[in-house]
């Protein structure tokens, strides 16, 4: 299994053939040329500033908002606080730096969904619901994938995913999910364990990405896709926003570690493509970074701001 994502990232033919090679920028480079002034549309994932975040957040989020970032995306509200903070003084602190709060990611707290935790998982988004209404989310997402190891367990998993859907709707939020690249993974309908990789994939099987797709109500469930992710995942985001025009409304802005340092990531070609499909939410996402978070998720802000590509 890994040696087959090996193979296919270290592939440059399949990775241009797919739009997905692109020239690195210098962090540097771009901070020298970088606009404080400059006013694009595009957010942060604030799980990117890991714990340098929690020492201090209002001063975190004013930093944030001066590298450039318009919104932000939520990775720490439970228990009715964010960050620490009561959600409408989070909100607060947010809005005072003229930051949005626009997005959130939360996973029920089960990893297997089956009858007898149902009511616990439909309970858990009535009340995650109710919070982020406070936080005045647009959008609730969740990036955790439950357990999915047939076309039969997939299926379940979308029926409680288009519950959660109807509980967000009715309160004037729209419910998603964010993937990883587990999510395609293959399943077959009687089977055991989902199948990573392209090689030996049984006849029939599909990914639980494309399930999860099929099987969701477009009027109740999006997708947030994570553009890296996907290409981990052996696909090409640009096959999936273009063909899923209606579904896939917001997108994880990411790469190796800043924005553009890999030349993996074809970031031209694939805000081209979410401008076309009329996706306006974009979310950066570090997951790690040696310098430090708050410094990597400048680079990436820099790069942006200095995309011609990016409006």
């Amino acid at each position: 299994m890994k040696s087959n994502r090996r193979d296919f990232l270290k592939s440059a033919s399949i990775l241009a053939a797919s739009g997905l090679i692109a020239g690195k920028t210098s962090i540097a480079g771009a901070r020298e040329i970088a606009s404080p002034k400059a006013v694009k549309n595009f957010g942060l994932q604030i799980y990117s500033l890991g714990r340098e975040f929690m020492t201090d957040v209002p001063g975190g989020l004013k930093k944030v908002a001066e590298m450039g970032y318009a919104t932000i995306e939520l990775a720490g509200v439970r228990d009715g606080k964010a960050y620490g903070m009561e959600l409408k003084e989070f909100r607060k602190a947010a809005e005072d730096v003229g930051l949005k709060i626009t997005s959130s990611h939360v996973n029920p707290p089960v990893n297997e969904y089956k009858a007898d935790n149902r009511a616990q998982i439909t309970e858990y988004w009535k009340k995650t619901v109710a919070d982020h209404v406070t936080l005045g989310c647009k959008y609730l997402i969740q990036p955790g994938l439950p357990q999915t190891r047939s076309v039969e367990e997939v299926k379940y998993v979308c029926e409680v995913f288009n519950e959660a859907g109807q509980i967000s709707k009715a309160a004037g939020v729209q419910w998603g999910y964010h993937n990883h690249d587990f999510e395609y993974a293959y399943v077959t309908e009687g089977g055991t364990q989902a199948i990573f990789g392209r090689r030996g994939v049984p006849r029939g099987a599909k990914t639980i990405y494309d399930l999860f797709l099929e099987n969701t109500d477009p009027a109740l469930v999006v997708f947030e896709n994570d553009v890296y992710w996907t290409v981990m995942g052996q696909h090409d985001p640009l096959e999936y926003i273009l063909g899923h025009k209606d579904r896939i409304r917001l997108l994880h802005i990411k790469d190796k570690e800043v924005l553009g340092q890999s030349g993996m990531m074809n970031f031209e070609n694939i805000f081209k493509a979410a401008y076309s499909t009329g996706i306006q939410d974009f979310f950066v996402e570090l997951e790690g970074f040696s310098g430090g978070q708050f410094v990597g998720v400048k680079g990436c802000a820099d790069y942006l701001l200095n995309a011609p590509f990016v409006k």
